[in-house]
C-alpha cells in the first residue's frame, strides 16, 4: 500500500469538524442544563436538537460502514464515514427535515439515507443488515439513555424543573434524556415498517420479486412524508405513542418524565 492511498484511507475516515461542533454543543448544552446554568428550557431544546442530529449522523455512519464491509468500496470516497450530514446524498431528507419533524411534533423520523450502490454487494442478507443498521443505532442509542435515566444516574433532587410557575419532581437533565430516548424508540419503531422510503421496506426489498420492487419503486420518495402526515392526521400517532412509552416504561421510566421534557423541549410554548 503506497503512502497516497493511506493517506486517502485516513481522510475519508477522519471525523468532519461539523460532527465536533454538533458534540461540543451537545456537550455544552448537558453540561448547562445538569448544573442548572442558565435558561433549562432553551438548554433542554439545544441538547436535544444536537442530541438527534448526532444520532441521525450515527444512523447513517452505521448504513455506510455496513454498506462498505458488505462490499461497496466507494462508500469512503463519497464522505459517508467522517460523520459529516452534508455528505449525504439528500442533506434536506436526511438531515433538515427530520429535525424540523422533531420541533413541529416531536416524533422521531428519520429521513432519507446514504447513497448506497447495491450492485456491488452480493446477497440479499447483507442488503437487509445495511438497511437494518441505521435504526439499530437509535434503538440502541435509546436503550443506553432510558438505562441511565431509569438507574436515577443524573436524577438530583435539589433541581427540580420550572415551567408556567410550578415546579416538578424531576429535574431537567433526567427529563431531557428521556425525551432525547422517546425520540429514539419511535425513530426505530417508524423506521422497522416496511413503507417505501424508510429502512424497513429496505430489509424487506431484497426478499421481493422484481416485478414487485418495480412497481413499488416510484412511490419510495414520498413514503416519508406520507407517513408524517398519517401519524399527524390521524391516529396513528397516539398509537405510536403509546407503544414508545411502553417500552420506555420496561426500563422503570414514567411516562410523565418523558412528559416533562417534552415540554421543556418547547421553550416557545
Amino acid at each position: 500500500m503506497t503512502y497516497a492511498t493511506a493517506d486517502r484511507r485516513s481522510e475519508e475516515n477522519r471525523i468532519s469538524p461539523v460532527f465536533w461542533v454538533l458534540l461540543a454543543i451537545l456537550g455544552t448544552s448537558a453540561w448547562a442544563v445538569a448544573t442548572g446554568y442558565g435558561s433549562s428550557r432553551f438548554g433542554v431544546f439545544l441538547f436535544v436538537v444536537a442530541g438527534w442530529m448526532v444520532s441521525l449522523c450515527l444512523h447513517e455512519y452505521a448504513h455506510a460502514r455496513t454498506a462498505l464491509h458488505g462490499g461497496d468500496i466507494t462508500i469512503g470516497a463519497k464522505g459517508y464515514l467522517t460523520l459529516n450530514p452534508f455528505k449525504y446524498a439528500h442533506a434536506v431528507l436526511s438531515f433538515v427535515l427530520p429535525v424540523v419533524f422533531v420541533i413541529m411534533g416531536g416524533i422521531g423520523l428519520p429521513g432519507g439515507a446514504v447513497f448506497i450502490e447495491r450492485h456491488r454487494i452480493q446477497g440479499r442478507l447483507k442488503h437487509s443488515l445495511i438497511s437494518a443498521a441505521g435504526p439499530l443505532v437509535n434503538l440502541a442509542f435509546g436503550v443506553v439513555l432510558l438505562v441511565l435515566v431509569g438507574g436515577g444516574v443524573f436524577d438530583d433532587p435539589s433541581l427540580p424543573s420550572q415551567f408556567d410557575g410550578h415546579e416538578v419532581p424531576v429535574s431537567p437533565f433526567p427529563a431531557a434524556l428521556a425525551f432525547l430516548a422517546y425520540l429514539q424508540i419511535t425513530a426505530a419503531i417508524l423506521n422497522f415498517l416496511p413503507v417505501p422510503g424508510l429502512d424497513g421496506y429496505g430489509i424487506l426489498e431484497p426478499w421481493l420479486s422484481y416485478r414487485t420492487r418495480r412497481a413499488v419503486e416510484p412511490y419510495a420518495p414520498y413514503g416519508m412524508l406520507a407517513l408524517f402526515v398519517v401519524i399527524w392526521q390521524t391516529e396513528a400517532g397516539r398509537w405510536l405513542s403509546d407503544l414508545a412509552l411502553g417500552f420506555i416504561g420496561l426500563f422503570g421510566v414514567q411516562d410523565y418524565v418523558v412528559a416533562v421534557g417534552d415540554a421543556l423541549f418547547r421553550f416557545w410554548k
